[in-house]
């Protein structure tokens, strides 16, 4: 059993000062909202539960995912709630989740298409039992600040670096798949003040944690309202 969850916590304040008017997780890609998008998307990726986080300060994304539990009947967990970081907002949600054994987190305004995550899913499903956890990458790197994450010749991550540096051809994709071997390195990581979830990642590879790289291919982030457009075009040229 796989549990999934959805960061959609934060302010989108890089869109708002460009002009939209609807807060980010609302922004319409493939003429539907991302949240609503991304529901659909694990759910179609056989979720049982989907769990959600929301910033406290978004009463319209809140009642939208409230339509949606009341609309599809998938069973949602929704958490309204302001953290004072990326890291704590990931340890909050996965507080809700509760996950029995291997668990998803993806960020909202991550853009993939429905069948590389269903190939990413089933990876992290049928993975050895020795895997603690398949986390998304992408070789398309179009984001501000990238994480690039270093890999092995068998696939297995061995290190996230700030900058590119030789033979590195992957950055994360903000897609976390991991097992419960890895929530006492969470709390700890609270513990201690990270808040920033790359962080986390490398302490997940400091305590010698199997983890391997998925490359997903063509990933889109969607931060400037320019990129609205460049995931439409994205998505658009996949089906035609």
């Amino acid at each position: 059993m796989i549990d999934f969850g959805i960061i959609a916590a934060g302010d989108g304040n890089r869109i708002k000062e460009e002009g939209s008017s609807l807060p980010k997780p609302l922004v319409e890609i493939e003429g539907m909202p991302m949240i609503g998008r991304l529901i659909k998307i694990m759910q179609g990726s056989g979720a049982a539960s989907i769990s959600v986080i929301v910033n406290s300060d978004m009463p319209d994304v809140i009642d939208y995912v409230n339509y949606l539990k009341s609309k599809t009947g998938c069973p949602l967990k929704i958490l309204d709630k302001k953290t004072e970081s990326s890291m704590h907002t990931f340890y909050e949600l996965v507080k809700l989740m509760q996950p029995e054994d291997r668990f998803v987190v993806t960020t909202v305004d991550t853009i993939f298409r429905q069948q590389d995550f269903n190939k990413y899913v089933e990876k992290l499903r049928h993975s050895s039992r020795d895997w603690d956890g398949v986390m998304g990458v992408t070789d398309f790197i179009d984001d501000e600040k990238p994480l690039y994450v270093e890999v092995d010749r068998d696939g297995k991550i061995t290190g996230y670096k700030d900058s590119p540096e030789s033979g590195i051809k992957y950055v994360s994709a903000g897609i976390y798949g991991l097992n419960r071997k890895s929530l006492p390195i969470l709390q700890n990581c609270i513990e201690t003040g990270v808040k920033r979830m790359r962080n986390f990642q490398r302490a997940l590879v400091d305590a010698g944690l199997n983890i391997h790289a998925f490359n997903l291919g063509k990933v889109v982030d969607v931060d400037h309202l320019e990129d609205i457009a460049k995931a439409n075009e994205f998505l658009k040229n996949i089906s035609d």
